[in-house]
């Protein structure tokens, strides 16, 4: 349906696939990054906010893609629910993975007690952050 009545249906209907996309991204990037839930007190704030995330969201895609041509990018899955392609929380929770793997954690003061963890577990305790965060 259209207001436009010189439009085919073709037409309307190519016009609306070019919205979903950006429709499907201001949805990813609502539920993923909290865009329009900011509590800020000036519309200067909000206006400037926005398009950080999105463009977050965008350098979270780039970095995705990268990890998908080394072969890092992994979707979470269950044994009832299979996906075809990573959607953007497994690309998320990936680049998550990813930044924490590479990062120099800063140890406490010498007389510090260490704590070692069997790597599996310490896997098993990584995996579920990755997503839950």
């Amino acid at each position: 349906m259209s207001n436009d009545h010189t439009l085919e249906a073709a037409d309307i209907l190519a016009y609306f696939v070019r919205r979903w996309s950006v429709e499907t991204t201001f949805g990813l990037v609502r539920a993923h990054l909290g865009v329009e839930t900011q509590r800020q007190w000036s519309d200067k704030a909000i206006s400037r906010t926005t398009p950080v995330l999105l463009g977050l969201f965008t350098l979270v895609t780039l970095m995705a893609q990268g990890l998908s041509q080394q072969d890092l990018l992994r979707s979470q899955s269950s044994t009832w629910y299979v996906k075809a392609y990573p959607t953007f929380s497994d690309a998320l929770a990936c680049v998550r993975r990813y930044f924490w793997q590479r990062m120099y954690f800063q140890t406490s003061g010498l007389e510090a007690d260490v704590v070692k963890l069997p790597l599996n577990q310490f896997q098993l305790w990584e995996n579920a952050l990755v997503w839950a965060a």
